[in-house]
């Protein structure tokens, strides 16, 4: 079996290096060979130029892609897998299109695992383990009230003025400011059109208690199901979002405003408006070689009865750049790897996954998880 991983930018290379120094049969595609052979080139000399076309005539029975590509570019890829008896691996959300496959993954036996980076990712094997806990505990009672928040960002490690440095496409960071959100708060459906309109404070539970903006992302309702809510559940909060440095939002005023005159303006002329503030601002609040990221992760499940707490704990998560790379980088990358190799395993069922529910698996990969992070730990509020 052959792990052909498509793509070696900021998010993939510690992973990569860890498959390949375990020994896995490894070809690496990248649209630049030479950017590709500069991370990984000490240890494996069969490096590819990219194409879709001699990805899929490259691949055998029983092989592997990942994508570590742009994420529109997953599906096709998971198409020339099915086509050549291979299984799939991306990081990202599972689009509609990918769901579709589902069928067709299952029949010839094949595993779509996606969903296995950090957001989504790890925040989803913590969700899954306070589930499980909590509905092992002695606290359990169908007649619980529950409230359920997930927060999830990278931010620097040494703040500036803008609370924010970039570590990918800065377009892309903006272009997500122009996504609605759903999410339940206080019993009721939240629907949110602009960020800025629904950020918070968080305090999180850090060894040195720290104070963050928040605020929900995409649509949270679907994930109720996918950490095995039992739908009869008293459910008051259930929130997956963003967390920002305190004093974002009104670093970023200005870009909101920007943001907001925008709407109703033609797609082309938003694209290029975006480009043009994202290629400044890219010059201005970009990493200086060497420069530590931090990434912060905190999910949190709380059960109350009574209007009193009888359940309550938290898995917190923090890590910063060092001389492995960036924390971004491997607490993206080392799970996809880890998801990899679970997939060659056959601990991963056929048909297409999120990242998995095992209890198993997920106390495993939180080991690892663990050394990859400076601070992480599952924080029991009522201890």
């Amino acid at each position: 079996m052959t792990v052909h991983w498509c793509g070696t930018g900021l998010s993939s290379v510690p992973g990569l290096r860890r498959l390949i120094e375990a020994g896995v049969p490894v070809v690496v595609w990248n649209r630049t060979v030479d950017k590709a052979r500069a991370v990984v080139g000490d240890l494996v000399s069969d490096i590819r130029p990219f194409s879709l076309a001699a990805l899929a005539a490259a691949l055998r029975p029983g092989d592997l892609a990942v994508s570590m590509l742009p994420a529109d570019q997953h599906v096709a890829i998971a198409t020339a897998c099915l086509a050549a008896g291979a299984h799939f691996v991306s990081s990202s959300y599972i689009a509609p299109e990918m769901r579709a496959l589902d069928d067709a993954f299952r029949d010839k036996g094949l595993v779509s695992l996606n969903e296995i980076g950090l957001d989504p990712g790890i925040d989803h094997l913590m969700a899954h383990d306070l589930v499980a806990r909590y509905r092992a505990s002695p606290a359990y009672s169908s007649e619980n009230v529950l409230s359920f928040t997930s927060y999830c960002g990278g931010v620097p490690k040494i703040a500036n003025a803008f609370r924010y440095k970039f570590s990918w496409a800065p377009v892309g960071v903006l272009k997500a400011l122009k996504s609605p959100s759903r999410s339940l708060r206080n019993f009721s459906e939240l629907r949110v059109s602009r960020p800025w309109d629904a950020i918070t404070a968080y305090d999180a539970p850090l060894p040195q208690p720290e104070s963050f903006e928040v605020y929900p992302n995409r649509d949270s309702y679907p994930f109720m199901a996918d950490y095995r809510f039992d739908p009869a559940w008293k459910v008051r909060d259930f929130v997956r979002g963003t967390i920002r440095l305190n004093g974002w939002a009104e670093a970023w005023s200005g870009i909101f405003r920007t943001v907001e005159g925008l709407e109703g303006k033609p797609a082309a002329e938003v694209d290029q408006v975006l480009t043009g503030i994202a290629n400044d601002l890219l010059k201005e609040n970009s990493y200086d070689k060497g420069e530590p990221d931090r990434v912060i992760l905190f999910v949190s499940l709380k059960a109350e009865r009574d209007g009193k707490p009888v359940y309550h704990e938290t898995w917190a998560m923090d890590a910063w750049g060092d001389a492995r790379g960036s924390a971004m980088s491997r607490l993206v990358s080392i799970p996809v790897s880890l998801g990899i190799e679970a997939v060659l395993a056959r601990e991963i069922p056929a048909g297409v996954h999120p990242a998995p529910h095992d209890p198993r698996l997920i106390s495993r990969w939180m080991v690892e998880v663990g050394r990859q992070a400076q601070y992480l730990a599952r924080v029991d509020h009522l201890a």
